[in-house]
């Protein structure tokens, strides 16, 4: 369960690091791009160490979904970003897809 606590928290510091980007104005606000670095070096730090124990393709499979799908719902609340029909169909399906390779698969540790 550690391996996936410590990916949960990569997958956070990632989606802190994005959303400090959108903020930071292409790099022209100095506090949200501290933020980018700070995040974004936390984010593959704590990646790394869950590699100790998942496969990358697992690893990165969810570190990537779940990334998608937390952007995008802080695009719409935080940016006012909407999403249409088929963009919300499609991390529904990425979120099926983590389901699936962590219910099933018998790559990744359970």
């Amino acid at each position: 369960m550690m391996p996936y606590l410590i990916l949960f928290f990569a997958v956070v510091a990632e989606t802190i690091g994005t959303t400090a980007l959108q903020a930071s104005q292409q790099f022209s606000r100095l506090g949200p791009s501290l933020i980018v670095v700070v995040a974004y070096a936390i984010s593959f730090v704590l990646l790394g160490w869950a590699l100790k124990f998942l496969p990358v393709g697992i690893a990165y499979a969810i570190w990537s979904g779940l990334g998608i799908v937390l952007i995008a719902i802080i695009g719409f609340l935080v940016f006012g970003q909407k999403l249409d029909l088929p963009a919300l169909a499609g991390m529904a399906m990425i979120l099926a897809g983590i389901l699936v390779i962590h219910l099933f698969s018998r790559t990744a540790p359970h």
